[in-house]
């Protein structure tokens, strides 16, 4: 019988983080690095655990490129070929310990995704990505997966319970993807009715993954840089951002200009854009689950990155963590019905 869990469950945009007595004299003071030793892999993680999601438009070697410069992570869209990878590998050597080869489930996906790492045996890590993590067909790619990758790190999704969680990193995975439907070209809720509100998603499981020594992405949802703080705060090991790195310089796609003004196209990757470059259409058993927008130009990258990791820096100062090792334990989390004064609109000021 159908039943309702009256429990209560929030997205970032719910919450505001209490602040609480620092000794930190400046934001400077700060350290974002976060060091993991894999459970599956047994690989170790130096870096800032903030990630490029695996679109097209966002998970380009450009982007990787610039990511790497922060000591920041891209996980690189499937549709790269192997010669696009080879010649990245040979230009980039240093950023390849920051970046993931990505691949589906569908046919022929595994086998593309052996070339990549046949040819490029430089990276170590594997983002296997779909948009519903339930399915057992999944489950046993990932077991196939770490069968034959014994050693390279597994990021596997997305899911948003504990208990699909555990099963992936006891079938092999390293990293789980959290997340349905909070992204911004994300139309899963509206299609389907499937989802679960961030916040409370990245919680459940990221203590259903240290419970057995594994790590999770928080996936989607994040709009601005304290978002990506409350998703840090609720246990998040890497958090993942999409709409955030659209638009830039380095994001996939061709400059549009309407108007006098700069745009660059955005979608999610079950949108119609998607599926008609990449797979011929849509699918006449399937509905499109994303959507298509003009985000405007927003120059290189370099400074959303810098302001979206002084918002971390600048939250770990207000609860007193010094590393943001630290920031969950530190987090106490503010139930509330506004999160900002909007009496003044984008439109109207200046940053």
């Amino acid at each position: 019988m159908p039943r309702i869990d009256n429990d209560i469950k929030l997205d970032f945009k719910d919450v505001l983080v209490r602040p609480k007595r620092s000794t930190l004299r400046s934001r400077s003071d700060v350290d974002l690095t976060r060091s993991f030793t894999f459970r599956n892999s047994g690989k170790a993680y130096l870096g800032i655990p903030v990630m490029a999601a695996n679109m097209d438009t966002v998970g380009t070697f450009n982007m990787a490129k610039e990511m790497a410069r922060f000591r920041m992570f891209t996980t690189v869209h499937k549709h790269y070929s192997v010669d696009a990878w080879k010649e990245f590998a040979t230009k980039n050597k240093e950023a390849l310990k920051h970046v993931a080869a990505s691949s589906g489930i569908g046919d022929g996906d595994l086998a593309k995704l052996s070339e990549i790492l046949d040819a490029v045996p430089e990276v170590s890590y594997i983002c296997i990505d779909v948009a519903n993590g339930y399915s057992e067909h999944f489950v046993q790619f990932v077991r196939d997966v770490r069968r034959k990758y014994p050693n390279h790190t597994i990021m596997a999704g997305n899911v948003v319970t504990g208990e699909m969680v555990e099963e992936l990193i006891l079938s092999g995975a390293d990293i789980i993807k959290v997340g349905i439907g909070p992204g911004s070209v994300c139309t899963t809720r509206k299609k389907t009715g499937v989802g679960y509100p961030q916040l409370s998603a990245v919680l459940e499981c990221a203590d259903a993954a240290h419970g057995l020594g594994g790590h999770i992405i928080s996936d989607g949802g994040c709009t601005c840089p304290g978002d990506v703080s409350k998703a840090f705060g609720a246990g998040a090991d890497f958090v993942m951002l999409g709409g955030m790195m659209a638009g830039h310089t380095e994001s996939g796609g061709e400059i549009i200009e309407k108007n006098g003004k700069k745009f660059k196209l955005f979608y999610g990757m079950s949108s119609v854009t998607a599926m008609e470059k990449h797979s011929g259409g849509v699918a006449e058993y399937r509905a499109s689950e994303g959507k298509t927008v003009e985000i405007e130009y927003r120059g290189d990258v370099e400074i959303t990155i810098q302001d979206i990791l002084g918002g971390i820096r600048s939250t770990c100062t207000y609860v007193g963590a010094s590393k943001l090792k630290e920031l969950s334990r530190r987090t106490t989390f503010i139930r509330v019905t506004q999160q900002v004064n909007e009496v003044f609109t984008p439109n109207t000021t200046r940053d």
